[in-house]
């Protein structure tokens, strides 16, 4: 009997202990799995340094080469509009041109190659909180047909980017057209590719951008919403970002093609928007 109730306790004994075991082992490798999404997601690549000090994932060189070897592809037969990126970059900014221009024709086909270019291959956060993600850095971006600068509540440090202000300078020798939303009128003045020229800003920002870049000919944006002058358009900014994409896309398609897109905008439902 005694040998029976010792048998029976060793067997429940043993059966716990693996028990313990078979759990603990599910634990850790819940952890793991746990662990490794973790990295994943926040890193966005197994291969990239994440650095938590401002939320960006910048890439090693070993990445930055992959990337520069595996570019977002180019239509030579259609035009390229360059879109810069920049952090605290003002959403609409960007997404109003992509809005427009990524639109196809009636028959469903591309009219132009769109692409977004940034200062390195990291991501980048918007104003807002959106992180992207540039097809291509000012080292390796294609020669544009047009280039279209946005802006920041706080512009200096682009402004005092040589390379950027090099980057647009540049460009500008090959676009047919240069084009500035809000407070991007300002790296336009640094690059002095517009003196002369009437420009636009943001409502209220006229008097400093006429301090800062006196060669300018600054318009009353209390008034006036978009500009035209020869090859440069300019915009107050923000949902008036889609005025000047509109008004280029116009320029650059037609009125069908402008027509097309704006359907497709419901850009009559917010015209006449009632509550």
């Amino acid at each position: 009997m005694i040998a029976r109730i010792t048998f029976i306790f060793i067997t429940a004994f043993l059966c716990s202990c693996q028990q313990n075991t078979d759990k603990k082992g599910t634990q850790n490798h819940t952890a793991a799995t746990r662990k490794t999404e973790t990295d994943t997601s926040a890193s966005c690549s197994p291969k990239s340094s994440n650095n938590m000090a401002d939320g960006h994932n910048t890439f090693y060189k070993a990445d930055t080469g992959a990337l520069s070897e595996n570019l977002k592809p180019i239509d030579p037969d259609l035009p390229v509009i360059g879109i810069l990126l920049f952090d605290k970059v003002l959403t609409t900014e960007l997404t109003a041109p992509m809005d427009v221009f990524t639109k196809p024709d009636r028959d469903g086909e591309p009219l132009f190659n769109v692409i977004i270019i940034a200062e390195s291959y990291k991501a980048y956060v918007s104003e807002e909180g959106l992180k992207m993600f540039p097809d291509y850095i000012l080292s390796n971006a294609p020669e544009l047909d047009i280039i279209i600068v946005p802006s920041a509540y706080e512009m200096e440090a682009q402004v005092e980017n040589r390379e950027i202000v090099r980057f647009i300078k540049q460009q500008n020798e090959n676009t047919d057209y240069t084009m500035s939303n809000c407070a991007g009128a300002h790296l336009i003045g640094a690059s002095g590719i517009a003196d002369g020229k009437k420009i636009v800003t943001y409502i209220g920002g006229g008097g400093h951008l006429q301090e800062n870049y006196p060669e300018l000919k600054v318009q009353d944006d209390s008034k006036i919403s978009y500009v035209e002058d020869g090859k440069f358009l300019s915009s107050n900014g923000n949902l008036a970002s889609y005025i000047s994409a509109l008004e280029l896309l116009e320029k650059m398609a037609g009125k069908d093609q402008r027509a097309y897109v704006e359907s497709h905008l419901y850009l009559d439902r917010l015209q006449n928007w009632k509550k």
